[in-house]
């Protein structure tokens, strides 16, 4: 009798000890999905547009030392949201990493141009100051970029600059363009549509602007050489670890285009074709912080489906590991065919964390260019 009941209490702690295995194994697996879902992208922030904002776009960010992060952003406010309608930039806070914002806009700039103020970038210079680049929008033969200071966390701002003051013309710098090399160097690649008295052409002329003296004059580079019949615009910038630098360009001909500096972005050489497809639509590459590897969002549109041929749809981001040469774990963060997705912001909040902003219209409600949307994942997703 002893013996069948020792059995029996065998058994009995046999099943139990497999049933709460079981258990902890099933809790184990649920805790897992569940943290690798927290990985995946999230919308934080979506900006649509109203009666009296019919466009909010082209923005970036910059941390502060209080920790908040600053989104300053394309705020127009009349018109049907064109290019020329009148816009002033914007400014929405986190103080929880981007997890959440502000309800309300904040005046960061009035609109003191002749037609807007929009496209920003922000940088934190070397010496600490915060830099607002923008354009200040005056006609079709008068756009250019200007850059105001903060010394206080961007509670208030210097007078404006103008960063090109040799030529005259509609020059176009995209937001969350302007970088520093590590030599400490301004850099902002720019494209120049239109000059007084001449006609409006697709096909820029690029340059490249730079500032050794922390923004106050800035000088300009030869001319990026060109003996294609691409269409080139909107050109960002990234420096390389042997002190190159590469621009990376909007082009029509299904990828973007590339041209590389050797002497701190005075010269350039002639363009060619990128390992990037893409419809003519722009892109914008950083160097992570954790990994030094590069970071690519962009429209992955080769073309080759017709429902979505030519359109800027779908949003994706790939790493590369080789400055370029090639891209890894390329994956979708939006791949609505009616969708419309550019004009990227990419902010590290740190180790973990990415922040992006970009455009996220719908081409079937005409909204392409007047939503933005904030997203923030963890790096870890990127690398799933």
């Amino acid at each position: 009798m002893n013996e069948k009941l020792t059995y029996c209490l065998q058994v009995s702690l046999f099943v139990a000890n497999t049933l709460i295995i079981g258990l902890l194994i099933s809790c184990s697996s649920i805790r897992d999905a569940n943290r690798s879902s927290d990985y995946s992208p999230k919308t934080v922030l979506k900006l649509p547009p109203s009666s009296d904002n019919p466009r909010n776009s082209e923005g970036d960010f910059i941390t502060l030392q209080d920790g908040r992060i600053l989104f300053v952003y394309s705020h127009y406010t009349s018109g049907s949201g064109e290019d020329h309608d009148p816009a002033f930039l914007a400014g929405r806070y986190s103080e929880d990493g981007g997890k959440t914002w502000t309800n309300e806009d904040e005046t960061i700039i009035e609109n003191e141009g002749g037609m807007n103020v929009m496209s920003v970038s922000l940088l934190r210079l070397q010496n600490g100051n915060i830099a607002l680049f923008y354009l200040k929008k005056n006609s079709t033969e008068d756009c250019i970029p200007m850059m105001r200071i903060s010394k206080d966390e961007a509670l208030s701002w210097s007078d404006a600059l103008p960063c090109i003051t040799d030529k005259k013309g509609y020059f176009v710098l995209n937001n969350d363009r302007v970088i520093q090399l590590q030599d400490g160097r301004l850099l902002m690649a720019v494209a120049l549509h239109q000059i007084p008295g001449g006609k409006w052409e697709n096909k820029a002329d690029l340059y490249c602007y730079y500032s050794d003296d922390n923004g106050q004059t800035w000088q300009a580079s030869s001319k990026v050489p060109d003996n294609t019949d691409i269409i080139t615009q909107e050109p960002g910038l990234i420096e390389m670890k042997d002190g190159r630098v590469m621009m990376y360009i909007r082009a029509s001909g299904g990828f973007q285009q590339l041209s590389y500096s050797s002497d701190r972005g005075q010269t350039w050489s002639y363009i060619k074709a990128s390992n990037i497809p893409s419809p003519l639509s722009p892109a914008t590459i950083e160097r992570i912080p954790s990994t030094g590897y590069w970071l690519l969002v962009w429209n992955n549109n080769d073309g080759s489906n017709p429902e979505i041929k030519d359109k800027r749809t779908p949003i994706t981001i790939a790493f590369s590991k080789d400055e370029g040469r090639t891209w890894e774990k390329i994956k979708n963060i939006h791949a609505d065919p009616d969708g419309w997705y550019c004009y990227i912001a990419i902010h590290f909040v740190n180790k973990k964390n990415i922040l992006l902003s970009y455009c996220a219209g719908s081409q079937s409600q005409r909204t392409h260019l007047a939503v933005t949307e904030n997203t923030l994942l963890h790096i870890k997703w990127i690398y799933e």
